[in-house]
């Protein structure tokens, strides 16, 4: 897909992970793509038409009903992270009841809580502060979860 992008003189990127391979006489490092099916392109509007139509291609990733968009500092995080590291692994996060989350974006930044309910692509956070609890319906992806 990479390769058809990039012959369409569409502007893209395929993060590539360094993985150790076992053949039968010796380990080799190949390069596989960090995120199975998915290349990050840089479109406008009227780009986006003529994209879907390279064979191939299925959609865009969709995130509330809009084309995801990822920002440039995050692709240079990710291209950094795969220049230092090798064996990369990629997990979706996966937020159950009872999670213990932290709060990334908005106003409880930082805050500390339990996931109570799952509402879709929002979830109901379980927050104590100052002897109160309060419970905020946030966005997914304006929470991370904590490591035990």
């Amino acid at each position: 897909m990479y390769k058809l992008l990039q012959e369409k003189n569409v502007e893209s990127y395929c993060p590539l992970n360094k993985v150790h391979r076992k053949w039968s006489d010796r380990m080799k490092i190949v390069e596989e793509p960090l995120f199975k099916s998915y290349v990050f392109v840089r479109v406008n509007e009227e780009e986006k038409t003529p994209v879907r139509m390279i064979n191939g291609i299925v959609n865009f990733v969709y995130w509330m009903g809009k084309p995801a968009i990822i920002k440039d500092k995050e692709i240079e995080i990710i291209k950094r992270f795969l220049n230092e590291y090798d064996n990369v692994e990629v997990k979706p996060m996966a937020v159950e009841r009872g999670s213990e989350v932290v709060v990334e974006k908005g106003i409880l930044l930082g805050k500390k809580g339990t996931v109570k309910r799952i509402l879709g692509k929002k979830v109901e956070v379980l927050i104590e502060s100052i002897g109160f609890t309060m419970t905020a319906y946030l966005e997914k992806s304006k929470i991370a979860i904590l490591e035990k």
